[in-house]
């Protein structure tokens, strides 16, 4: 009597069915990046997959820390991919450490002469940088974990969910509520470059005004200065001590103190002993018009947060006058975020990656990394692209782009990838909804959902 497969087997077999019968369609249409999770496999050794295609020119290098700090992080990374190239047709899996001797030049020189076609990794913008100045001759396309966009070039992607992924989402979906001025109050460092530059990058590919942005240092007093000039603070004053009939209004309150929000980021991160300070400006209880802008820009985290809330509230520049939006890292604290009510993040939708989270754990009994889903994405669309042509530009950048479990990207010519993310809002009581965000890769498109984080 024949055993009965399990649902999981019954699962793959219908995966792989619908594979086949994508790879046999028109290249017109998207490739869905799915790939089956073998019972069989390799058992979750840490040897490479080897499949029965011997072709060097399908070969997969995989470049990642696989010892050092970031070791247990590329183990991780490293057996999704293992996981998207787990069927007996995909390609061989040539895993190079990058933390081994002559770094990750070395693992991709050796990658080359191993016959890869293309190069997953590495993990950082430095080995990137190291990695593309040894596949340049040889026209080894590099798909690279970073988020920084700034090594990014022709046939060398930066995969990582980048501030530029986010400012875009954002700004499209603001652009769509009706604003049109756009700012950002930055702070001087490389993350606040980065999201400047993002801004600056989604107004003009939009269509909209250059927008203003201002750089702040660490200082609570430079912060606010900053704020007061881009909002044109003065001048609000100024306007509103000139038109006192205006001001039977009490000046709009952005204290959520009665909105039960006990945790807030002040508490959270405030020194112990310390309050909040308070405006002694006698101008405190004017209600200001609205400032020269309709959309601002944040990324500051941790106490320069908390600066940049007092400032906000300060200058009178809320959420009831602006769509006030902020980086993804915000996700990891959130529910101290009531102050920052209607305030808007963008990042990957967390239930796109729910089946990929479910296979990973059922394989290897631990659940997967973030940064796993990007191997994972990589390593599936290198299974995809070896069955179709290989690892061509035409091939990699499709214009339809790719279904992922972190969602929808398309691979552009400049080493830029283009990714559909979710936006969050902020509640009043802390943490954030998932709402509609307009689709970046196919625009017309919209993604609803009602997810909370706390």
């Amino acid at each position: 009597m024949s055993k009965t497969p399990n649902p999981l087997q019954q699962g793959i077999v219908r995966q792989t069915g619908i594979v086949k019968r994508l790879l046999k369609a028109s290249v017109c249409v998207p490739v869905l990046i799915i790939a089956a999770c073998s019972s069989n496999g390799n058992n979750g050794s840490n040897n490479p997959v080897v499949s029965a295609n011997d072709n060097p020119q399908k070969q997969v290098g995989l470049l990642l820390p696989l010892s050092g700090r970031n070791g247990a992080l590329g183990n991780n990374m490293m057996q999704a991919a293992k996981l998207a190239l787990s069927d007996p047709s995909a390609p061989k899996l040539d895993v190079f450490d990058t933390e081994q001797a002559g770094g990750a030049s070395e693992a991709a020189r050796k990658a080359i002469a191993a016959g890869d076609g293309i190069i997953l990794g590495p993990l950082t913008a430095t080995n990137t940088t190291e990695v593309a100045s040894v596949t340049s001759a040889s026209n080894v396309p590099v798909i690279a974990y970073t988020s920084d966009v700034s090594v990014a070039g022709p046939n060398v992607w930066a995969f990582g969910v980048t501030p530029e992924q986010q400012v875009l989402t954002m700004v499209r979906a603001a652009k769509n509520e009706g604003k049109t001025k756009f700012a950002a109050l930055l702070p001087e460092n490389p993350m606040g470059k980065a999201m400047g530059s993002a801004l600056t990058r989604a107004c003009a590919d939009l269509g909209l005004a250059q927008p203003m942005i201002a750089y702040h240092t660490a200082s609570k007093d430079d912060i606010t200065q900053q704020l007061k000039t881009l909002s044109n603070y003065d001048a609000r004053v100024q306007d509103a001590q000139n038109h006192p009939e205006a001001q039977n209004t009490a000046k709009p309150s952005t204290d959520n103190s009665n909105n039960n929000n006990d945790g807030n980021l002040l508490d959270e991160l405030a020194p112990s002993g310390s309050t909040a300070s308070t405006s002694k400006d006698d101008t405190k209880n004017l209600a200001l018009g609205n400032p020269p802008f309709d959309a601002l820009l944040l990324s500051d985290t941790g106490l320069q947060l908390q600066s940049v809330i007092d400032a906000l509230d300060e200058t009178q520049v809320s959420s009831t006058k602006v769509r006030i939006m902020g980086p993804g890292l915000w996700s990891a604290f959130a529910s101290k975020l009531g102050k920052l009510q209607e305030a808007w993040y963008a990042s990957p939708n967390p239930q796109k990656r729910h089946f990929f989270a479910q296979q990973y754990r059922a394989k290897y009994g631990v659940a997967p990394k973030p940064l796993a889903d990007l191997t994972y994405d990589t390593a599936a669309l290198a299974n995809s692209l070896s069955k179709i042509g290989g690892y061509t530009s035409q091939n990699l950048m499709r214009t339809d782009g790719f279904d992922g479990v972190d969602g929808l990207f398309i691979l552009q010519a400049d080493g830029h990838v283009k990714r559909d993310l979710q936006i969050f809002q902020i509640q009043p009581s802390g943490g954030a909804k998932m709402i509609t965000t307009p689709s970046v890769v196919k625009p017309t498109t919209t993604a609803t959902n009602t997810t909370t984080h706390s």
